[in-house]
């Protein structure tokens, strides 16, 4: 569980999801659900964005833009929960389900991307 030596890598977790997710998610959601739908761009075909995916550098950005934010919600819902709700007689089981949520979608993420 949560000690002293081990809250600064969660904490850092979040900050650094809470950056990704801020400055990287919405040009994100800008470019694929608001400008290539609207006709704003060109819309990219099948074969160059596989080639894209086949990149190294955009497989990490891919992870990083799935994994990081993903630890951001965990972060934020635990101490929600906590603050909230008033629950923090349930520490091991809001901790254990929170960054287990962000873990498997980490792993999840990481899988497709390596298949890929």
């Amino acid at each position: 569980m949560v000690n002293r030596e081990t809250e600064p890598i969660f904490w850092t977790l979040f900050s650094a999801g809470g950056v990704v997710a801020a400055l990287f998610l919405p040009v994100q959601l800008f470019i694929f659900a608001l400008a290539v739908p609207l006709g704003w761009m060109q819309a990219p075909g099948y074969e160059s964005l596989r080639a894209l995916v086949h990149s190294p550098i955009t497989r990490i950005y891919l992870f990083v833009l799935c994994s990081l934010p993903l630890f951001h919600f965990a972060h934020r819902f635990r101490y929600t929960l906590y603050d909230g709700l008033q629950i923090k007689h349930l520490n091991e089981v809001v901790f254990a389900g929170c960054y287990g949520i962000a873990i498997l979608g980490t792993l999840a993420a990481g899988y497709l991307l390596w298949t890929v």
